[in-house]
């Protein structure tokens, strides 16, 4: 046979559907339980089995804090956080009406009283 220039096409490349998908179950798995393990980290746990609270300078009245994360008894996760200091005062809590949390752009809607 003599060479005409034409090529012939190559044949269909075989995707092994079964194998990808297992990859990609047993890749979730992996993901999924790691980041359990993550949550259920000891990190933000206190005596209470609360979330800790890591004050600011110094001061307790005014300003804010950040609250850590923490898993409640129920497995559910509490993702960290920021709240304003304690006092006696309703009015300058972030949720307050008239208020808005600087770190989430959300205006308060609970009343002082």
């Amino acid at each position: 046979m003599a060479a005409t220039g034409i090529t012939k096409p190559a044949p269909p490349i075989a995707i092994d559907a079964g194998h990808e998908m297992k990859s990609i179950i047993v890749l979730a798995a992996v993901l999924a339980l790691s980041s359990a393990a993550i949550a259920k980290g000891s990190g933000g746990y206190s005596s209470s089995g609360r979330g800790s609270h890591a004050t600011g300078a110094g001061s307790s009245s005014g300003g804010s804090h950040s609250t850590s994360g923490y898993t409640k008894s129920n497995g559910t996760y509490v993702a960290p956080s920021h709240a304003t200091n304690p006092n006696s005062s309703k009015a300058d809590n972030w949720s307050t009406k008239g208020n808005v949390n600087p770190y989430t752009g959300k205006a308060g809607t609970k009343s002082q009283d």
